[in-house]
């Protein structure tokens, strides 16, 4: 089986140069990189920067474009479907036109990875999502996770998920999220090698996750079943998934594990040694403003219905310690907020914000990887849009043993 890929929701290429840096021969067919609103579409031109741009079958042209308006016929073929797609409303409901018809609401980006699925049929897909995923929406709890398991049920495959920590696999950030492994049932021979050991062992020690991510403790499994149908699943499917799990044929297993801790990159390691410049300082106007954001508040507020209650939160560390990994990075990183990080200097000891090359090393690219012409704010963005890179290196390493055993 040929090493080839197809990247949806791309970014800036981090699955990409997760899958590079193994040197395994890895191909990318295809991806797809789309900002919507976005009057410069900076992370897809640092992508091509990078890669250079993929042509459709057709030789065409169209990863720069909205993905539903993509002829997904037209992709390439590709043993190996991955994204990191974002949380969204999953619910679905039945067509106006056919009681047996669906439709998610519009803009849910799931639904354009099931139709490449469904269409492409790859036998391996690797998708990434923040950690309450698996909670959510909080009115039902698990649904919005149903909903995809029931997908990948009713086209064949079996999926292996986790959250992974990556700050305990040996990154510089504390960065929490869902992998999602799916597989062919029938059209691999891991699928079928798989279907002889229980669900129980896969989530303890013989399946993908539990290979790339050891573990050190494990909970009682849980289980139960979700069908196929998509709607009695979003109207009525709720689930108390954990960290870690299973599902084949609709059956789900399910348990919490403990991580098994590695020694971690500090954030000090990921620190400019050299001087910083001066635009990245607070000035002395604007701490006052820091220390309030990133302190302690109770703050009482009145709903709208006249209903009085206490807002409160708790303190986040001011300056962020340099001798843990960072918190996790988000997109709104350098701006003034209480999750954007504030260092003390290396040189001068002054506070500042992480310069663009330092939220590159949070989540493992390399130095000035989105210096291709964009502002440093969008530079942030693009960082806090991304995926740890070698949390996808690991899980590449396992995927290289699973696809050479194919063949």
């Amino acid at each position: 089986m040929k090493k080839t890929i197809c990247e949806l929701f791309a970014g800036v290429g981090g699955f990409r140069l997760g899958f590079d840096r193994l040197a395994s021969n890895w191909e990318t067919t295809w991806f797809s990189q789309w900002e919507p609103g976005a009057r410069t579409q900076w992370a897809h031109d640092c992508y091509v920067q990078h890669f250079g741009d993929s042509p459709d079958i057709d030789g065409e042209y169209h990863t720069g474009e909205d993905i539903s308006t993509v002829d997904k016929s037209k992709i390439p073929d590709h043993s190996l479907l991955v994204g990191g797609f974002p949380c969204q409303d999953y619910s679905v409901a039945h067509t106006l036109a056919s009681s047996k018809g669906i439709e998610g609401k519009k803009g849910v980006l799931w639904w354009q990875i099931r139709d490449i699925l469904e269409e492409k049929r790859p036998p391996f897909c690797l998708l990434e999502n923040v950690d309450r995923l698996l909670k959510s929406p909080a009115k039902q709890r698990g649904r919005d996770f149903g909903v995809i398991l029931a997908c990948f049920a009713e086209l064949g495959y079996s999926v292996e998920w986790r959250v992974v920590n990556a700050a305990l696999y040996g990154a510089a950030q504390r960065r929490r999220r869902t992998f999602i492994f799916a597989y062919n049932d029938k059209n691999t021979k891991y699928g079928k090698k798989m279907a002889k050991v229980s669900a129980e062992d896969i989530i303890k020690s013989k399946g993908f996750m539990v290979t790339a991510f050891p573990i050190s403790e494990i909970s009682d499994f849980t289980s139960t079943e979700i069908g196929n149908d998509l709607v009695d699943v979003s109207d009525h499917f709720g689930f108390a998934f954990e960290n870690a799990g299973f599902m084949s044929g609709g059956k789900i297993t399910t348990a919490k594990i403990k991580e098994h801790e590695e020694e971690s990159i500090k954030l000090m390691d990921i620190l400019e040694k050299e001087a910083v410049a001066e635009k990245y300082f607070i000035p002395s106007d604007k701490m006052e403003k820091w220390s309030y954001l990133k302190g302690a508040k109770k703050i009482e507020r009145t709903a709208a219905n006249g209903h009085k209650y206490t807002f409160s939160e708790g303190p986040v560390a001011f300056p962020d310690p340099w001798d843990r990994p960072g918190r996790t990075m988000l997109t709104s990183e350098s701006t003034l907020n209480r999750s954007t990080h504030v260092v003390a200097d290396r040189k001068t000891g002054s506070l500042r914000l992480l310069t663009p090359v330092e939220a590159e090393r949070l989540q493992g690219f390399e130095d000035n990887w989105t210096n291709t012409g964009m502002p440093d704010r969008m530079r942030y963005f693009c960082m806090g849009n991304a995926l740890v890179v070698p949390m996808i290196t690991r899980m590449g390493k396992v995927l290289d043993t699973i696809i050479t055993a194919e063949k």
